[in-house]
């Protein structure tokens, strides 16, 4: 079929460079659908008008075939005749990772590393309000792009979609209607922080306990295995309701609302409990799964907020075995009630990676985002010298400004000045943390970033260097998160 094909582009296409994707040859309803390569640009090929996809007519013989934009509306027809291309719920799979790719470009290397993991299982598309804000995306070109790469590379397994980190009833509304499977409800506004500082006794005198709560938690211990118990003082249960109450009320209302409504539920649904400087101490996250529990709320997921630092893009700051015996607590309260650990900023946390994964049995989720951003700006460090430096110096520039978005402990002053560099001393700064967390956190600023003139500074260069060294980013790609992986399961 591939060279029946190749010869039918050749007649039409003799002036252009042109590719086919070999993997891409399907075949629905007696027709062919695959995805070809024209001058830089990828197509969808429709050998019949019949399929519905809309693109440009062309004359095959006997035969008039369809050359298709990759846009959203054949995307959709797409989903509608081939199932492997739609997202599903995958979190009920022992071990599953979430992959934010900010540029749409990272899915063919994600399924290179997944084609050798066959028993881990990805959320390809998985993008934040924030993110889709801070790259002018919206969800369907987040799913739209994971579902013609798994077109084109025929990947077959079962994959989800994740609106993360959505804080309102309306985002979880959005993601929901644009066929995500997997929603990331973050309560962080919702989390009273300020309850760390208060003493004891002002705990005392601002929190009065509800007698449902009181014979239900105070001075009981609770037994949830493998040795381990959790018991509520008067102060340990106060602080919990002061600080978790809201986020508890939250969470039950928007899952009962969208979620399951008794009958049905639609998507797989992971409590974000992390995006605060509050740490889940074992009995307030006891706390927490017991009243969602209770109040029949039925979490895939759960995400802490362990002990230590989780910056992003850079390894685990803190203590490693206080966070191991943590995660020993942490782990068996999940096992408890039936749900997994979620452990966010996951890119690059490598010292923690096998002991999470033994520590949790083998059954956990993992999320990574920023660091598939990294790899792409690696490439160009490494592919066009120039355009880096210029890009380095414009991110130094607004990173004040991008601070308002991501924690981060940076000092720019232990980042070597770019021009006395060089050119193949450049990828060396991915293995210098501030530097990694310069780049990572101004992905937004450099994307949009815009000329005296109004033009897009950076946007459409980087795009098009992405796409020349396609199979580079794919190789980085699958280095990089396969080596996460390998620790992740080393002692699974």
């Amino acid at each position: 079929m591939e060279d029946f094909i190749g010869s039918m582009i050749r007649d039409r296409f003799a002036n252009t460079e042109y590719r086919i994707y070999p993997d891409s040859l399907h075949k629905v309803k007696g027709k062919k659908v695959f995805l070809f390569e024209e001058n830089g640009t990828d197509y969808l090929m429709a050998t019949s008008p019949e399929l519905g996809f809309k693109g440009q007519m062309m004359d095959a013989g006997h035969e008039v075939w369809v050359k298709a934009p990759l846009d959203h509306e054949n995307a959709v027809i797409l989903r509608s005749l081939f199932p492997f291309t739609v997202p599903s719920r995958v979190l009920s799979k022992n071990i599953t990772i979430g992959l934010g790719d900010r540029l749409g470009l990272a899915t063919p290397g994600h399924i290179r590393v997944f084609n050798k993991y066959e028993g881990v299982f990805p959320i390809f598309a998985q993008q934040s309000i924030r993110e889709l804000m801070l790259t002018n995306r919206t969800f369907d070109d987040v799913l739209d792009c994971v579902t013609y790469a798994v077109f084109k590379y025929d990947f077959r397994r079962p994959w989800g979609a994740d609106g993360d980190h959505l804080k309102t009833a309306e985002e979880v509304e959005y993601a929901l209607s644009r066929g995500y499977t997997m929603l990331t409800l973050d309560c962080s506004e919702h989390i009273n922080g300020k309850v760390d500082s208060m003493s004891d006794e002002e705990v005392n005198a601002a929190c009065t306990l509800d007698d449902e709560i009181r014979d239900l938690y105070l001075n009981k211990t609770f037994d949830i295995g493998e040795g381990i118990t959790i018991h509520f003082d008067e102060i340990t249960l106060k602080r919990a309701v002061m600080i978790y109450g809201g986020a508890i009320d939250h969470a039950v209302n928007i899952y009962h609302k969208y979620v399951d409504d008794g009958n049905r539920k639609v998507a797989d649904f992971e409590l974000s409990i992390d995006e605060t400087a509050t740490p889940t101490v074992p009995a307030h996250h006891f706390f927490v799964a017991n009243e969602l529990f209770r109040r029949k709320v039925k979490c895939s997921t759960i995400a802490p907020r362990f002990c230590g630092e989780f910056q992003k893009g850079i390894d685990y700051i803190g203590d490693i075995d206080q966070f191991c015996e943590e995660m020993k607590v942490h782990s068996q309260i999940a096992r408890y009630f039936d749900y997994k650990i979620s452990i966010h900023s996951g890119s690059d946390k490598f010292s923690i990676f096998t002991p999470s994964g033994e520590i949790n049995r083998g059954r956990f989720h993992i999320k990574t985002a920023g660091t598939n951003w990294l790899e792409a700006m690696l490439l160009v460090a490494k592919k066009d010298p120039a355009l880096y430096r210029s890009v380095h110096k414009y991110a130094l520039s607004v990173f004040e400004e991008a601070k308002k978005y991501y924690h981060v402990t940076t000092d720019l002053t232990k980042i070597p000045d770019v021009d006395d560099l060089k050119d193949e001393e450049l990828p060396s700064l991915f293995e210098n943390n501030d530097s990694r967390q310069l780049i990572h956190i101004t992905y937004g600023l450099i994307l949009n970033a815009k000329n005296s003139d109004g033009t897009l500074a950076y946007r459409d260069r980087l795009y098009s260097l992405w796409k020349k060294y396609e199979d580079d980013y794919s190789e980085l790609l699958y280095k990089h998160i396969g080596h996460h992986l390998e620790l992740l399961l080393k002692k699974c």
